[in-house]
């Protein structure tokens, strides 16, 4: 059901320019969150601190199971995962870009192919599981990206605005797959957004960022 994600007194400066300010919250374990604010406002820096990949300068983030607080070594962060605007892609196969993932995670041949197969039906790319990925339109590589990272099973799934600059039909697609994943309450969803009733189709709980700070939406 997802971890639970806490952060207390995040703090973040880039050129002397304050992005976080004590920035506080607890986000609740299964749920989808959806964060809002303007451009500029720290969204994405905010996500990739959550996401481990960045330290703030002050400030703690904490992921718990349950009551238990988990060191952010490997095995947490192969827990998480991050989609962000540009999908980058190897020059292989659909398949083999997908299942990189659980390669590297040592997973047997057998289970990958049907876990590769499972996420590429859910994003609409079962026909493309052989073609080449820098073949793919932008559309669908945006739905590539979406299903590499749902293939590791994450506890926590971060997404940086995923249906920014893409056709209706290619963001429905998306859409359908965030919902899905909200309904099955398998994993605490993250997700940046400038549309506010997309955030309110898909989202439990709506949040904004202003001023460095979290507040509901």
């Amino acid at each position: 059901m997802g971890l639970k994600l806490e952060i207390a007194n995040l703090a973040k400066t880039y050129n002397g320019n304050p992005v976080l300010r004590d920035c506080s919250f607890a986000f609740d374990r299964g749920q989808a969150h959806m964060l809002l604010g303007p451009n500029g406002s720290g969204k994405s820096t905010l996500f990739r601190i959550l996401a481990l990949l960045e330290k703030p300068d002050a400030g703690v983030v904490q992921y718990l199971d349950g009551d238990y607080l988990l060191n952010q070594e490997l095995a947490l962060r192969r827990q998480i995962t991050l989609v962000l605007p540009k999908t980058g892609i190897f020059n292989a196969s659909v398949f083999h870009n997908v299942a990189y993932g659980l390669k590297i995670r040592g997973v047997a041949r057998g289970e990958t192919e049907a876990r590769v197969a499972a996420v590429l039906a859910a994003v609409g790319l079962t026909q493309k599981k052989f073609h080449r990925a820098l073949d793919l339109s932008s559309g669908e590589t945006k739905r590539l990206g979406i299903a590499r990272a749902m293939v590791i099973d994450p506890e926590v799934f971060f997404l940086d605005e995923p249906t920014a600059s893409l056709d209706p039909a290619n963001a429905e697609i998306i859409e359908n797959v965030i919902s899905t994943m909200k309904r099955q309450r398998k994993t605490t969803i993250m997700m940046i957004t400038h549309d506010p009733a997309q955030a309110r189709r898909l989202g439990d709980q709506l949040l904004y960022l202003k001023d460095g700070k979290i507040v509901p939406f």
